[in-house]
């Protein structure tokens, strides 16, 4: 089992960044693969940045030069870095990590078995 809280949410103006932090704890060492999705109100959870078997990111197109993923491994914490935050960007952002073997394609959300509980994020004007 691996455990994933998500922290670093908040209320930001837009044009600011914020850094998000998801911690990892259990057995860590089991996930392939981990990411970031987000599901704002009323729609389908959305991808936004991955780091894959090979430690290569991935990105959601639309949202690439914005999001910046990364991990520290001694810290067991994967990172969100998001600038110039934008009104469509309000969300709850989750982290999620696959399974040990896992090397398919990380776009989906069905590629994660381990999902953090999300933290909010809000742009104001």
């Amino acid at each position: 089992q691996v455990q994933l809280v998500e922290s670093g949410g908040g209320l930001v103006q837009a044009g600011g960044s914020l850094r998000l932090s998801c911690a990892a704890s259990g057995r860590t060492s089991t996930s392939a693969s981990m990411a970031w999705f987000r599901q704002a109100p009323g729609k389908e959870r959305q991808f936004v940045a991955a780091i894959g078997i090979n430690r290569s990111s991935y990105y959601a197109n639309s949202l690439k030069g914005r999001f910046t993923i990364s991990g520290d491994n001694a810290k067991l914490t994967l990172y969100m870095q998001i600038n110039d935050l934008k009104p469509d960007d309000p969300s709850v952002y989750y982290c999620a990590a696959s399974g040990p073997s896992y090397s398919g394609t990380v776009y989906f959300a069905e590629a994660y078995i381990y999902w953090g509980q999300g933290t909010q994020v809000t742009v104001s004007a």
